[in-house]
């Protein structure tokens, strides 16, 4: 059962119930995003009464393709108590509808496993995630072309700040009132935030392409089997 406090909304409620309001949530989403369109779902893997709730159990019963789990490790844990190894990673599951375009190596090359400390700043909302996770999602999937990024959960509105500084249309919904006018806040004071958009960004580089490497002759096929 989750039990995060948000200004004005508490998420609690029993677990059936948060599984089927986020299947029905997906749902809407594949419905409204085009074909070959992306989701990234992030979540963590929870306990509840010792048993381990993986977010696989619900994401299997929507409408999307699970195309690939990405692991967020944040390095540092919410829980210190030793009742097991302290929990330092969250989950980001890229969802599609279709099959997505292949990532170009600039982007494939940072992994599935994401090092990216947690946010230090907007703390007026309990689960807020640093601008570097979008901006590394929404770049790699859209580079310098036009789209729309869209958050059901805005908060206070890290996902927009980074689609509007990525030159990005974007959506954001939050139940919330008094997030909405912070993420409207935040977003007039969008640039206070580039220099972080900007030092992800510089991450996505290669000194040489897979064809780059076959043309100068560092590829050798015969390591293709190894």
């Amino acid at each position: 059962m989750p039990k995060v406090i948000y200004k004005t909304y508490k998420d609690a409620m029993k677990e059936e119930d948060y599984q089927r309001w986020q299947i029905d949530v997906l749902d809407e989403l594949h419905r409204v995003i085009k074909e070959g369109g992306s989701f990234f779902y992030n979540h963590k893997v929870r306990y509840e009464n010792g048993k381990m709730i993986h977010p696989l159990e619900w994401l299997t019963k929507t409408k999307w393709n699970i195309w690939q789990e990405i692991i967020w490790n944040s390095k540092i844990a919410g829980n210190i108590r030793g009742w097991r190894f302290w929990q330092v990673k969250e989950r980001i599951y890229w969802l599609v509808k279709g099959k997505p375009a292949e990532l170009k190596p600039q982007h494939a090359k940072l992994t599935s496993i994401w090092d990216i400390r947690p946010e230090q700043g907007h703390k007026s909302h309990p689960a807020v995630f640093p601008i570097e996770l979008p901006t590394r999602i929404i770049h790699s999937i859209l580079e310098d072309r036009y789209g729309v990024v869209i958050d059901p959960f805005c908060g206070t509105g890290t996902t927009l700040v980074s689609a509007k500084l990525l030159g990005k249309a974007y959506i954001g919904i939050d139940i919330s009132e008094e997030y909405v006018a912070y993420a409207i806040k935040r977003l007039e004071s969008a640039d206070k935030e580039r220099h972080r958009v900007l030092y992800e960004l510089s991450l996505h580089e290669v000194n040489l392409t897979f064809e780059d490497r076959k043309k100068k002759g560092l590829w050798d096929k015969r390591l293709k089997k190894l």
